[in-house]
């Protein structure tokens, strides 16, 4: 089994800043791709930023230039640096991480997701 936390969500102010992290562990050969995902009260959940085990990054558009992603392959660890927060950056925040388990098959697994909330 693979196990995903996240932590580092919170209350900020507009225009203030918050780091997410996210670790995986348990039965890891290998991990393709990690990412982030969040989930606003009433809507669908929605991609936010994603990077691969190569290093390509993805952005929603509604994120560039305010959030980066980033990664330690070694520590199986991703990190969303978040900029500029504004209210509707408000949502659960879910870690996503794609792989192949130590039997060589392939899985994905999700955190249970940590709360950010963007508020005066």
């Amino acid at each position: 089994q693979v196990q995903v936390v996240e932590s580092g969500g919170g209350l900020v102010q507009p225009g203030g800043s918050l780091r997410l992290s996210c670790a995986a562990s348990g039965s890891i050969f290998s991990i393709v791709a990690m990412g982030w995902y969040r989930q606003a009260p009433g809507k669908q959940r929605v991609l936010v930023a994603e990077i691969t085990s190569g290093g390509r990054i993805n952005y929603a558009d509604s994120v560039k230039d305010r959030f980066t992603i980033s990664r330690d392959n070694a520590q199986n660890t991703v990190y969303l640096q978040m900029n500029s927060l504004q209210p509707e950056d408000t949502a659960v925040y879910y870690c996503t991480v794609d792989g192949k388990d130590n039997r060589l098959i392939d899985f994905g697994s999700w955190g249970p997701g940590t709360q950010v909330t963007v508020s005066s």
